[in-house]
């Protein structure tokens, strides 16, 4: 099978759609429960779809060196857990195929020429935020304040880093075309996918031509600190 093109982020395979830049997993237009590493070992399965996937490849993308955690544990319940969501079998896979002691390879049939699905889903969104206007000042004063986050290109959902190193990260991703490596940024949620609307709260204003740091005051990160660029806060002075 061949690999998926770095561009290439709607991928069918089944009844099942995923979206690599999202992070989500839908069955007939209907969101499937899968974050964190299970969905991650199924972003770097589809990336080369037919080929070995071996455990040293997984332990050293997923499992950083300086962590304690038993890998060979953690590899197979996350394994599992991606199985459950797809309604695999491990003595009759239909996408998962377990090479023992090897590690894992896809074996389904995959499909990228698909349009995201229009039920309940987000449109794919760009982590880079529009060219900030060249008109915008300092504001010490915006710490405490509330802002919104909207998009000004009208975009439902943005993505906000959790630093504003992983910003500058994930910049680097997108002018490499790595779309696998922001959906991995987003699985282990460096990145937050945050609908507009949302209200913030800033924390801090160190840099307010480029960004703030913020809390989130809603939704599914609420209580979670981001860097919002500032062209994504609105109802600031």
């Amino acid at each position: 099978m061949p690999r998926l093109k770095p561009s290439q982020v709607q991928v069918r395979f089944g009844d099942y759609h995923v979206d690599l830049r999202t992070c989500e997993l839908h069955k007939h237009g209907q969101k499937v429960r899968l974050a964190g590493r299970p969905f991650q070992i199924l972003a770097l399965l589809l990336e080369q779809p037919g080929e070995l996937l071996t455990r040293q490849e997984l332990q050293s993308k997923l499992w950083p060196a300086d962590t304690f955690v038993d890998f060979e544990h953690g590899v197979n319940a996350a394994v599992q857990t991606l199985r459950r969501a797809l309604c695999d079998s491990h003595k009759k896979p239909r996408f998962i195929e377990t090479l023992p002691r090897r590690g894992y390879r896809f074996i389904a049939s995959i499909d990228t020429s698909v349009d995201a699905p229009t039920s309940g889903t987000a449109p794919a969104v760009s982590g880079r935020p529009p060219a900030r206007s060249k008109s915008a000042r300092p504001a010490p004063a915006w710490v405490g304040q509330v802002a919104t986050i909207l998009d000004p290109t009208g975009r439902n959902y943005v993505l906000l880093a959790a630093t504003e190193e992983i910003l500058l990260e994930m910049k680097a991703c997108e002018a490499a075309q790595d779309d696998l490596g922001i959906s991995l940024m987003v699985a282990d949620e460096k990145l937050l996918l945050v609908s507009c609307g949302t209200k913030v709260k800033i924390l801090e204003a160190s840099n307010p031509a480029e960004g703030c740091k913020v809390r989130i005051l809603g939704g599914q990160f609420v209580g979670e600190k981001a860097f919002a660029p500032r062209p994504y806060l609105s109802g600031l002075p």
